[in-house]
């Protein structure tokens, strides 16, 4: 059997997972730095980018389930839909499950602004090169979704 395939011991572990830490990081900051390049066009903020990718990708959520969905404080996530509102590019509607929960939706408007958006990321994205493979992007969400999972005793609120 190859080593390499074999899981790793805790401790040799721990240190590696180490490693990607110290690369997410920097990635984020990076990462956050040219969204926030990217999003000048359009006007928007990282804040109200997220929710507008949230609600584009799960469809209407209350605002309690988009800060457990970006494990973000509920308070920041109302901010930002407040301010998608005030642009109008989201909008409340009643929820049938919950009447003081109010669904948050995209408007026609946040629709087409979110394509946009995501057009100029996927356009970045999709130069990133390195031969990657699918195996590889699989992996790489793999670890990284048990890294996260590891951490959802830590609360946001």
């Amino acid at each position: 059997m190859d080593d390499t395939a074999a899981p790793l011991p805790p401790d040799e572990l721990g240190h590696r997972l180490t490693e990607v830490y110290d690369l997410v990081g920097p990635l984020y900051r990076r990462a956050q730095r040219s969204v926030e390049q990217g999003l000048a066009p359009d006007g928007v903020s990282v804040g109200v980018r997220a929710v507008l990718t949230l609600l584009h990708r799960g469809g209407p959520m209350t605002v309690p389930q988009m800060g457990r969905a970006q494990t973000i404080s509920r308070q920041f996530v109302q901010r930002m839909v407040n301010d998608a509102a005030a642009r109008g590019l989201v909008e409340s509607v009643p929820n049938p499950a919950h009447r003081r929960s109010s669904l948050i939706r995209l408007t026609e408007e946040g629709r087409r602004v979110t394509a946009r958006i995501l057009g100029r990321e996927h356009a970045v994205l999709r130069t990133v090169g390195g031969a990657l493979t699918e195996d590889d992007v699989t992996a790489c969400l793999r670890v990284l979704g048990r890294m996260l999972h590891a951490l959802d005793h830590v609360d946001v609120d």
